[in-house]
């Protein structure tokens, strides 16, 4: 950085100055200039400062980009051989890392060419922390483009197809995650939630997948999406597997702000025990708003399919046989609630994520320097390469920036207490809610060439039931619970903040009682 190259020109000020509105003349312009000019030496001496950055504690290659024969779900992006400690929970076990999460040395895309050639310089806590439990992480597992979708056809490195139906879409974002345990290449892996994203391909892919209770495990190294909606949760084909994962990553960290002041001073990272609690005696209600829903004219929902309302209630009749106590409960705001996700993620992701590259000010935490530098560059020199689902959210976080000033964002953050107040009152007379993750199952990949209106419709209305939580904060959790046409269906299991634990047991009973009950 020189001072002739980064001071600012009378060019660059009149620009500033006509963007803005500003009346100003020439006189004005070399005035403002001149004053400005110091600010390159502010520049230069925080740029000669070392950044504190989080540790990178194990030894690992590049790893390389698997052949088609050895990815033929196309669930991983690249696969790697990182070995961690030689004791701890996760000892012997192999996981897959999303591609939203850092791994040093490792390529990243979010699943976008606006990030082709970027390689981590650190490694997330989550990484480093499941490393220290003794796991070997074996690979980046595909994203959907900027993780921007619901389906699993808008990764820039291809579709992914479902295990289970190789026909038909996982889900997503976390879509790819979802495929590799379907498969059986892993028994564990991570993924991200901001609008179902982890729930949602574990449902239509058959496994486990948890959401957990906001700020419980720490995001620093991730791509962020929207501070106040990001998750990184485990995924897992057994109850165990969410168990052990959730107890190795969970926990408090200095550098996610997200974190600061909500973490219970008696919290505990035990989740093992909550394998053999039981849940006889819990109360369980069941969300009356989670069924059987109808087409929405404004959201565009597709309305809930027969077969996944009757195969979730029966799932639920065996919480009764285990001793549960079940009824059916109603929260109004539960169907309100897309409306103010949607307002927090289109504006908040657009600013935030698309147009800054997660480089918001105005919060103390890790900023990602790196990954800020590549994800703008990329726009600004690979902005068409963005598929229509992650245009429609520009397009529409832009058109209410610029109409209404960010004012529904502001006011949707302000109402959301509405719906975590609902959600609260009901968990005081319930242990858990219980309905179907997502209403319908999986739908086949749509054609290359489809239309926009098709590539977009599969990308993002599969989130009614899901999205919820993440503007709550709420733990949840997705369970298998039945087969239809070889298509999985889904279980949701919300509880109390930091309470993830029960929703460990709850999942765990059920799972054991699956093994000897047909559903």
């Amino acid at each position: 950085m020189t001072e002739e190259h980064k001071k600012p020109t009378t060019q660059e000020i009149s620009k500033i100055a006509r963007d803005f509105g500003f009346m100003i003349n020439e006189e004005e312009v070399e005035i403002y200039s001149k004053l400005l000019s110091g600010i390159i030496h502010t520049c230069k001496a925080i740029e000669e400062l070392p950044e504190l950055k989080p540790d990178v504690r194990y030894q690992r290659s590049s790893g390389f980009k698997p052949s088609q024969q050895e990815n033929p779900f196309n669930a991983w992006y690249w696969k790697t051989d990182i070995s961690g400690s030689n004791s701890g929970l996760l000892k012997g076990l192999n996981v897959g890392i999303k591609d939203a999460i850092c791994v040093a040395g490792v390529p990243m895309t979010n699943g976008s060419k606006i990030l082709d050639g970027y390689i981590p310089d650190v490694d997330a806590t989550v990484v480093t922390r499941i490393l220290d439990a003794g796991a070997a992480i074996v690979g980046k597992t595909n994203a959907e483009d900027f993780c921007f979708s619901g389906g699993s056809h808008t990764c820039a490195h291809g579709q992914v197809k479902n295990p289970r139906k190789p026909t038909h879409t996982t889900g997503g974002s976390s879509s790819r995650s979802a495929a590799a345990l379907a498969a059986g290449d892993v028994g564990l892996a991570l993924g991200g939630d901001q609008g179902g994203s982890i729930r949602i391909p574990a449902a239509w892919s058959g496994v486990y997948g948890l959401k957990p209770t906001y700020g419980l495990v720490p995001y620093t190294g991730c791509s962020m999406i929207e501070m106040t909606l990001d998750h990184i949760g485990p995924m897992a084909n057994s109850t165990e597997g969410i168990a052990r994962l959730l107890s190795s990553i969970a926990g408090p960290d200095i550098n996610d702000p997200r974190q600061r002041g909500i973490i219970p001073s008696n919290y505990t990272k035990d989740y093992m025990s909550a394998l053999k609690t039981g849940i006889k005696r819990c109360k369980i209600g069941v969300v009356s708003e989670g069924f059987a829903q109808k087409k929405s004219d404004t959201l565009g929902y597709p309305a809930s399919e027969a077969v996944v309302d009757r195969k979730v209630r029966a799932a639920i009749e065996i919480f009764k046989i285990l001793g549960a106590d079940v009824e059916e409960v109603s929260i109004p705001m539960h169907s309100t609630g897309p409306h103010i996700f949607k307002g927090i993620i289109l504006s908040g992701a657009t600013e935030f994520m698309l147009k800054s590259g997660g480089g918001g000010t105005n919060w103390s935490g890790f900023h990602n320097t790196s990954l800020i530098e590549k994800s703008t560059q990329g726009f600004r020199e690979k902005i068409n390469y963005l598929p229509p689902s992650v245009r429609i959210v520009l397009f529409a976080g832009e058109y209410l920036q610029r109409k209404y000033n960010g004012r529904f964002y502001c006011k949707a953050q302000n109402v959301k207490h509405h719906l975590v107040q609902e959600y609260d009152q009901a968990l005081k007379k319930y242990d858990l809610l219980v309905m179907p993750t997502v209403g319908f199952r999986a739908r086949k990949l749509p054609e290359n060439e489809c239309s926009i209106v098709e590539y977009v419709t599969h990308a993002s209305d599969m989130s009614s039931n899901v999205c919820q939580a993440d503007v709550t904060g709420h733990p949840s959790i997705s369970v298998p619970c039945g087969m239809e046409d070889d298509l999985p269906i889904g279980l949701m299991i919300t509880g109390r903040h930091f309470n993830d634990s029960l929703l460990i047991s709850a999942s765990a009973a059920f799972e054991k009682a699956c093994n000897w009950m047909e559903l």
